[in-house]
């Protein structure tokens, strides 16, 4: 498959986009990650990561890329005893965390359609 998709791509100046697009095209299947409050989720098993298989999972990146990881940082920091406890309800929490959702699946659409855009002037205009 490696080998076909770089015949694919060319050896133009946008080889390097079209391999972009089409690699993420690929990946689209896959399951994106959702926030969540595990105080709101009664079932323990929601909690488990598929592609690791562990049991409690969270994730997290710099506290300065986005809200949803700083909200991670201070739940996590809270449960460690570094800091006090947030002072939000769960049910605050998981609105918080449906909104970082759906600004997320947003975000998605709109790199799907771009590239979808990009795909469709690649079959355009390749021979």
């Amino acid at each position: 498959l490696q080998k076909s998709l770089s015949e694919t791509f060319g050896a133009d100046e946008y080889s390097r986009a079209r391999k972009e697009v089409l690699t993420y095209m690929f990946s689209r299947p896959m399951q994106m990650a959702l926030y969540f409050c595990t105080g709101i989720l009664g079932d323990e098993t929601l909690f488990h990561h598929y592609a690791l298989n562990v049991p409690f999972y969270t994730h997290f990146t710099s506290p300065i890329r986005r809200y949803a990881d700083i909200v991670v940082h201070r739940l996590l920091s809270a449960s460690l005893g570094i800091r006090p406890p947030i002072a939000m309800e769960k049910e605050a929490i998981q609105k918080q965390a449906d909104h970082c959702n759906d600004r997320k699946m947003a975000s998605k659409r709109v790199q799907e359609l771009s590239g979808d855009l990009f795909f469709s002037i690649f079959v355009r205009v390749r021979p």
